[in-house]
């Protein structure tokens, strides 16, 4: 039997290869590593910060509005809803999922739901079973909404799911008392607008709508997963004009997340919401809810300016609504019962209007410049109509002015016979030129959105490039009252009163009060002071005996024209004042709209009331005991 010997080489030529692979491997593993770990380190990093990172904004509360006196318009109030945190139910998730697939499980597999559904199901019943501790304590009856949780799961994870929202007050308390403070259910506080004093200025506030995508200014964090809490945003009236000024501050806080997309630890950066600049109106609170309590029932608008400096004291316009509707938003009904009231329409910027006999002043300042009119020589006798051509234009009081009808008496009684006898001869140019030196043929400007754009002045070449007609005399004496086609606002006319009571043409009206404002100059009426005065005279008899004394104030003086006109088939009640006399201090105009045909609808008996009670507030805050003053700030 040979014996069979093994031998080995020392050295294995065929081994070397085989190390080197191993050992080039080794080499491009450990510089793979290397490069990976020495300059993708930065990469790797930011990856992992941008899948474990998310990002919460929270807008800053809103800034307030204040009329002139410091008294709240528009502030904001706590709103308490009840939140589940949904980090801190990981736990009861799992556990109830496991459940109800044990449950499920007995069922065809046909039958059975998917694990998506039954971690729904799941989710579900958790919350459910802590809403039925909420409506223990609160008495109620709600339930999960499974859907808006689910939405809220996928899309808003880190936020805390609202399960109750705007409580009571008292059960905001009941609450706080009863609720462990380590309990995932919490009472969480938001701000919501509010407005204190209802339906009042509402078309001038103004109201807001929910934000659901706020801006975030210098916050860190814009590559990082966002979620933003929900904001809000001026959307008409003052609220929209300032809307960047009122706009607070938003904050936010940067968590750490598990892969599931629940927060892990307590922010590791965070930065408080800042409440947004408030605002001081020119407003006048109790004259504008003296003129709207005037106006309750009606149809129209009311203006209050400060005849020095344009500063807005009122602005009404009726129907309206209630701003507190629009919290957090307005409900199909709320918004339906606008619609069908005609509550939308801000009538004291937007309502189109012919301006009845306040135009008169107007006439008659043309005449005056014209020399058409001269005070004393020039009169007429009123039977109650003038021919013009084949026509007779009537005066309103039917049985006439009866003779030796001068100026004063004519702006006094409101005589269209007088009025229609020196339009003509003033001429419908020269009147219409008048109008737009008051800023008829304007907007006026004021910070408010939608004001009406293209208000107009009737003559000869408007006529003819908008109607394709000609001028006839019958159209110049319908204008020199105040009717046919020319149209404005409330506001303008508010801004003619007090331009004329400043002895000038313009006054540029405005919403934001200011102490030291300076009185307005405009360019000067261009009438001698004798002139001046006759119209003064009239339109001070018009307030104390004539067509506009239902608006006059005991122991207040003034000065007024009354109006009526027809837009298409609504009858229109005018008064136009400024008091007192001897200083010009506020100046009104109001317009009411009244039913098809009445002929009794005038601007003496409907208007003036309403004038007067705006008045009679503004004398009774002016004789006073002088108040403290208010400490209210505004950055």
């Amino acid at each position: 039997m040979s014996r069979l010997i093994e031998t080995h080489r020392a050295r294995n030529p065929r081994l070397f290869l085989f190390h080197g692979i191993v050992v080039g491997l080794l080499v491009v593993l450990t510089t793979g590593m290397a490069y990976r770990q020495l300059f993708k380190t930065g990469l790797y990093h930011e990856r992992e910060r941008l899948q474990n990172q998310r990002r919460v904004i929270v807008p800053g509360p809103r800034g307030n509005l204040f009329d002139r006196d410091g008294q709240v318009l528009v502030g904001n109030r706590a709103r308490f809803s009840v939140v589940l945190n949904l980090a801190e139910l990981r736990g009861e998730f799992k556990a109830e999922y496991r459940k109800v697939a044990a449950n499920y499980a007995k069922l065809d597999r046909a039958e059975r739901p998917n694990a998506d559904q039954l971690a729904r199901i799941a989710r579900a019943a958790v919350a459910q079973h802590y809403l039925d501790k909420i409506n223990f304590i609160l008495n109620r009856h709600e339930t999960v909404r499974t859907a808006d949780l689910n939405r809220h799961v996928n899309q808003t994870l880190l936020l805390p799911y609202v399960l109750l929202d705007d409580l009571a007050p008292e059960e905001y308390a009941r609450l706080i008392e009863r609720l462990p403070v380590t309990s995932p259910l919490q009472v969480y506080a938001s701000s919501s607008r509010h407005y204190p004093h209802g339906s009042a200025a509402a078309h001038t506030l103004g109201y807001t709508s929910l934000d659901i995508d706020p801006e975030v200014e210098d916050f860190p964090g814009e590559d990082l997963m966002t979620f933003k809490m929900k904001g809000s945003t001026g959307r008409t009236g003052l609220e929209q004009v300032f809307d960047s000024q009122l706009q607070g501050e938003t904050g936010g806080a940067i968590y750490l997340v598990d892969p599931l997309g629940y927060k892990v630890d307590l922010p590791i950066e965070k930065r408080l919401p800042v409440q947004g600049k408030s605002l001081v109106t020119s407003l006048d609170i109790e004259l504008q809810q003296a003129a709207e309590q005037a106006m309750e029932g009606r149809t129209g608008a009311a203006v209050a300016l400060d005849v020095r400096t344009g500063e807005v004291l009122v602005l009404v316009s009726k129907p309206d609504y209630d701003l507190n509707n629009f919290v957090p938003r307005l409900s199909h009904d709320a918004a339906k019962a606008i619609e069908d009231s005609g509550g939308w329409l801000n009538r004291a910027i937007q309502g189109q209007y012919p301006p009845g006999s306040t135009f008169k002043i107007i006439t008659a300042i043309a005449g005056l410049r014209a020399g058409t009119i001269e005070p004393g020589v020039s009169l007429v006798d009123c039977p109650g109509y003038y021919p013009v051509g084949n026509r007779r234009f009537p005066c309103w009081n039917q049985s006439g002015h009866g003779s030796g009808v001068d100026l004063v008496r004519a702006l006094r009684d409101s005589c269209n016979v007088f009025f229609y006898k020196y339009g003509l001869a003033t001429t419908p140019d020269f009147i219409a030129a008048e109008a737009r030196r008051f800023g008829y043929g304007h907007p006026t400007g004021i910070e408010l959105p939608a004001e009406f754009r293209n208000p107009r002045v009737a003559d000869p070449a408007w006529k003819q490039a908008h109607m394709h007609e000609k001028w006839f005399p019958g159209d110049t004496a319908n204008i020199s009252i105040g009717q046919g086609d020319t149209l404005i606002t409330p506001l303008q006319a508010a801004c003619m009163v007090a331009s004329f009571a400043r002895g000038e043409t313009e006054t540029k009206p405005t919403l934001l009060h200011d102490s030291k404002r300076p009185a307005q100059h405009t360019a000067p009426l261009g009438l001698s002071p004798s002139d001046y005065n006759v119209i003064l005279k009239g339109l001070a008899a018009c307030y104390q005996l004539g067509t506009g004394r239902l608006a006059r104030v005991d122991g207040l003086s003034g000065a007024a024209k009354s109006g009526t006109a027809q837009k298409g088939r609504i009858d229109l009640a005018w008064l136009v004042a400024f008091a007192p006399l001897e200083d010009p201090q506020i100046a009104v105009a109001v317009v009411l709209e009244g039913a098809e045909g009445d002929d009794n609808f005038g601007g003496g008996t409907f208007a003036a009331p309403v004038v007067k009670a705006i008045l009679e507030k503004w004398k009774e805050k002016r004789d006073r005991p002088p108040a403290p003053p208010v400490n209210f700030k505004v950055e």
